[in-house]
């Protein structure tokens, strides 16, 4: 196997959250196998052996199951977001099935599941999606249509842009609510103006909703030499322009826009701290 799982316990699988909309998170897994570069979550993970071998160290919460069987009779019912650092369908679900039996557990418990991945694996789920579709929504990072993109060398080991939209049709066809989040956009890399309208016609056939984030600048970016040069040209562009283009092609759309986190142009990743801090 291309990555390292190992086993661990934990004490508690709900964490309250600070996302909009979202009243809890739970990640069954520490680390992702999908190895993307940029993802911020390595500022958000604890475990510096998971940190410093990204993508290729993955935690497995082995107890996640019985702890939240516990805390969905104690806890007030809210809404769940499903990999809010994590990837609840990375590879290593295909072994554990944690993130199904979770999905399970919650909707029979009254409580409405979120779930967001760049995986296809989460087909294999169909029933259980299509059972509870009255309670769960599922976004698919889309970053690029393309499988020859650029952006692929950013996530080298995720399921390929192609499928990732084949995901997303199929997962509307069965009537799932279905959500495209749309980052991170990488400037020189995703930020044009082709591409951006080829996500934007994805997400109106299927009837989505679109979730829009640039890329988040964080410390660890610095010590990679490629990231530092992203990192750089983040600070330094045009945000307001660009978002302010794609909010025009939202409308002309008829779609309904929003950003992945509050857009703060004096201090873009407050707001990423603030709603990540606890989870």
């Amino acid at each position: 196997m291309r990555f390292k799982i190992v086993e661990i316990e934990v004490k508690q699988a709900l964490v309250e959250s600070g996302l909009p909309d979202i009243d809890y998170a739970l990640n069954p897994y520490i680390g992702c196998a999908h190895g993307c570069l940029y993802c911020y979550a390595k500022a958000y993970t604890r475990y510096r052996d998971v940190v410093d071998n990204w993508g290729r160290v993955v935690l497995v919460k082995k107890n996640l199951v019985p702890v939240l069987i516990r805390e969905v009779k104690k806890v007030k019912k809210g809404s769940v977001g499903l990999g809010t650092v994590t990837d609840p369908y990375q590879p290593v679900e295909a072994l554990y099935r944690i993130s199904r039996r979770c999905i399970e557990i919650l909707a029979e418990n009254g409580f409405r599941v979120s779930i967001q991945t760049k995986s296809s694996l989460i087909l294999r789920d169909i029933d259980v999606l299509r059972k509870y579709r009255d309670v769960v929504d599922v976004g698919i990072t889309i970053t690029s249509t393309s499988n020859t993109s650029p952006m692929t060398m950013f996530e080298p080991y995720s399921s390929p842009p192609k499928a990732r939209i084949e995901t997303l049709r199929k997962l509307s066809i069965e009537g799932v609510k279905t959500w495209i989040f749309y980052g991170p956009i990488i400037p020189g890399y995703n930020d044009d103006v082709d591409e951006i309208s080829k996500i934007l016609r994805i997400a109106k056939e299927t009837g989505s909703d679109v979730y829009i984030d640039m890329l988040r600048v964080k410390k660890f970016m610095y010590n990679d030499q490629t990231l530092r040069v992203l990192a750089r040209k983040s600070v330094e562009y045009n945000w307001e322009k660009l978002l302010e283009s794609i909010q025009r092609l939202c409308r002309s759309l008829n779609l309904v826009c929003r950003y992945g986190f509050e857009y703060s142009r004096e201090k873009p990743s407050k707001s990423l701290d603030q709603y990540l801090r606890k989870s």
